[in-house]
């Protein structure tokens, strides 16, 4: 295959690539809630020739090949956005009040559109079948697992799966493909909620009241020592609490003080993630009681570490080192290895079949684009678009046809 053929090919769907990611844009919605995203998506598909399968809560599935035996791999592109207020100075802001894409994923979901174009191009030299996954909800790790639960990794079986994922921010040049080695890569996550309830009472008589900011605020600080005193100084374990709310009135002790946050560790087995939230439970019932407070402790929202398969990623470097040259970059290169802080549902998905995910470089900061993910102000750089659908369009390719050629 002739990779630069492929992306003169990209490079033409270009323009329509980014008047897609303009009205995902323009458009974001949150969790399950794709009444815009899902409709839309579909609609280009189809126009595409694809049929698409709706599947679980608000994902989409389709399939190309098929017509050569071989594996197949499946592509993914999660949809949703944040709930962040747009502060960009981008053309197409965000119409919707308190909803941003804030993490790219209206670029994961142009570029995977643009691959299912390339691929209709392309169809006779699919050896085997690719599948296109279209996901909800990654940013509260429901996703992934829902469209599993419904049937995602079957008919046909799914035999290796990748992901892109954009990075803004990062002293890079766009479109650099940065490619993890085997192992974990990102980390696992969880959510926590505490509720502390004390008793209500004037600012001016704290003994007629049970001051539950004081309990928080200790049981917050009590909790900090499980890392430093209780978890192995060699093991990842990061927790944090990013939420603190209590009271409406500075001269009211209010009833109750919560606070929310995350969990996250390297552990694929889980058995540290066990062990805080143990602890977490015992030290914040009993700081509780012994500041006469009561408190509940509530966990949700769990997501595995990313596993990247090592041979998947040995062949995914080879793979996107013939299409983008030195802008194919080892990670070991740029942080020893070490896997990202963050997480990423698609783990759900590592932990069934090989997988591997990749960051494609969309805001050089030399150059302006100064903000990461997850930033009210974040831009990302429309101009690697076509260079994500070709990395898509080339890794389905390319992987299935050596997987062919090592059962020959």
């Amino acid at each position: 295959m002739d990779t630069n053929l492929l992306l003169q090919e990209a490079q033409k769907l270009q323009p329509e690539l980014a008047k897609i990611r303009h009205e995902l844009h323009r458009h974001p919605e949150l969790g399950f809630d794709m009444t815009f995203t899902k409709p839309f998506v579909k609609a280009k598909l189809e126009e595409m020739g694809y049929e698409v399968t709706e599947m679980g809560k608000a994902g989409l599935v389709t399939t190309i090949g098929g017509n050569r035996p071989g594996k197949t791999i499946l592509l993914r592109a999660d949809m949703d956005a944040l709930p962040i207020h747009e502060e960009a100075e981008v053309d197409f802001k965000s119409e919707t009040e308190g909803k941003m894409h804030a993490c790219g994923h209206d670029m994961h979901t142009a570029m995977l559109l643009g691959a299912a174009q390339l691929l209709k191009s392309h169809e006779d030299e699919i050896v085997g079948t690719v599948k296109l996954e279209f996901q909800p909800a990654e940013e509260i790790f429901r996703g992934s697992e829902d469209m599993i639960q419904n049937g995602l990794l079957k008919n046909p079986d799914v035999d290796a799966a990748f992901m892109l994922h954009v990075v803004a921010g990062v002293p890079m040049p766009a479109g650099a493909l940065m490619i993890p080695g085997g192992g974990i890569s990102m980390t696992s996550c969880e959510q926590y909620h505490i509720t502390v309830t004390g008793k209500s009472g004037h600012g001016s008589m704290p003994a007629a009241a049970v001051d539950a900011i004081t309990a928080a605020a200790q049981i917050h600080l009590a909790l900090q020592e499980i890392n430093s005193r209780e978890i192995d100084p060699g093991e990842y374990a990061v927790f944090t609490t990013c939420k603190f709310q209590a009271g409406n009135a500075s001269n009211v002790f209010p009833e109750t003080a919560q606070m929310w946050g995350t969990i996250r560790t390297l552990d694929p087995e889980g058995k540290i993630n066990d062990q805080i939230k143990t602890r977490m439970t015992e030290i914040t019932k009993g700081i509780a009681l012994a500041m006469r407070c009561e408190a509940e402790v509530e966990f949700s929202d769990f997501c595995p570490s990313m596993l990247t398969d090592p041979e998947l990623a040995k062949d995914t470097f080879s793979i996107m080192k013939e299409m983008f040259g030195p802008l194919a970059i080892d990670m070991a290169q740029i942080n020893g290895g070490k896997a990202g802080g963050g997480s990423e549902d698609f783990a759900f998905v590592s932990h069934e079949v090989p997988t591997i995910g990749l960051y494609i470089t969309a805001g050089n900061s030399k150059e302006g684009y100064l903000y990461g993910q997850h930033n009210s102000k974040v831009r990302f750089d429309d101009s690697i678009l076509y260079k994500g659908s070709a990395a898509y369009t080339h890794m389905a390719l390319r992987w299935l046809q050596d997987a062919s050629a090592k059962e020959a």
